[in-house]
């Protein structure tokens, strides 16, 4: 029980630090006024912006699913 603990409060410490990095680099990359792939919908009217990152949310999940998948593979 010990060790399932200190597993849950690592992986909360490495979920933070990637949520932080990745806030910082959309961050980064909103402030040049790039979008980050192509197919992202952005609506923009006077007084109102609408981004719905229909692209960058399956890169994502893609990508994070890979990482699960890796990770769940060495734990075996």
């Amino acid at each position: 029980m010990d060790r399932l603990i200190i597993w849950f409060g690592i992986m909360l410490v490495v979920v933070g630090v990637l949520t932080i990095g990745i806030g910082l680099l959309f961050g980064v990359v909103g402030a040049r006024g790039g979008r980050l792939l192509p197919g992202d919908i952005v609506i923009s009217r006077p007084g109102f912006t609408f981004v719905f990152p229909v692209a960058t949310s399956i890169v994502l999940s893609i990508l994070l699913t890979l990482v699960l998948w890796f990770v769940g593979a060495f734990r075996r």
